[in-house]
């Protein structure tokens, strides 16, 4: 059997990537993989970033919240968050959504406010068998990272 000039580059490549842990996960007898069941109970997630308002300069934030996923793509949330040093609502605001979990641990949510501020839109990657997720909000420059609560 003849390889064409191709193959050997290609797998040469593919063979360092498994190696970096760019592949699968799959190492040693762990075939660990994600899904939405990864991620179920509570997470303690700390929110840090900037907000750039329409007007003004950005506003430093930070926030906590604690968020509830049941293992089937739902989430309860409760958070408190300041924008420079401000609290931006009084008390713990409550929020309910999605969230899916791909096999490679990425994934996507999405958080709606019951105070009728605009949804959140997630990117975020699960790791450490699902111990702690971050964070990005799509459309301004904030993440967090959550550890799940024992």
């Amino acid at each position: 059997m003849r390889l064409s000039q191709y193959a050997v580059p290609v797998m040469a490549a593919a063979g360092v990537a498994i190696v970096l842990g760019l592949g699968p996960r799959v190492a040693a007898g762990d075939d660990w993989a994600c899904s939405n069941r990864t991620l179920r109970g509570n997470y303690g997630f700390e929110i840090n970033g900037y907000i750039f308002p329409p007007t003004g300069g950005p506003l430093l934030l930070r926030g906590v919240a604690m968020t509830t996923f049941d293992g089937e793509g739902n989430l309860t949330q409760v958070d408190h968050a300041t924008f420079n040093g401000i609290p931006r609502w009084q008390g713990w605001r409550p929020a309910a959504g999605t969230y899916e979990i791909n096999a490679d641990c990425t994934g996507t949510a999405q958080i709606v406010p019951n105070d009728g501020t605009p949804a959140l839109n997630l990117h975020l990657v699960v790791f450490d068998h699902g111990r702690q997720v971050r964070t990005v909000v799509d459309g301004n420059a904030t993440g967090s990272l959550g550890v799940r609560v024992r």
